[in-house]
């Protein structure tokens, strides 16, 4: 039985709908850097001490957003190429055909490469 294919309207909506909203995303980051600045205060008394922690902080926090993002790009490929897999092979026992030719598999799945990683690129933008 083949699967149903989702459209880019419903990937768009569905991003939507459990993405974290920029302003919580603000908050909350403004929230670890405060509590982390006053925390280093009240240990060293010391302001240069509170500085350089709270820009180590933010940095380990940016590293830790960028790996994230990577990582659902590179989950995002493994499961459109476990699916399109399932989906060639249930193809081909139905129809009882022979597989598509290696020149149209490689052009689906440099499609498919480019709409993952249109799909990742949107999910960075605000």
């Amino acid at each position: 039985m083949l699967r149903p294919t989702r459209s880019q309207h419903d990937l768009r909506r569905q991003t939507r709908r459990t993405a974290l909203p920029f302003r919580i995303f603000c908050r909350v980051l403004g929230l670890v850097l405060c509590s982390t600045a006053l925390t280093v205060y009240f240990a060293s008394h010391s302001i240069r001490t509170v500085v350089v922690t709270t820009l180590a902080c933010s940095l380990l926090l940016q590293l830790a957003y960028f790996a994230s993002v990577l990582f659902l790009i590179w989950r995002s490929g493994c499961d459109s190429r476990a699916g399109q897999r399932a989906e060639h092979f249930g193809s081909c026992k139905e129809v009882g055909s022979e597989p598509p030719d290696l020149d149209e598999a490689t052009n689906e799945s440099a499609d498919l490469l480019q709409r993952d990683q249109m799909l990742a690129i949107s999910l960075l933008l605000p």
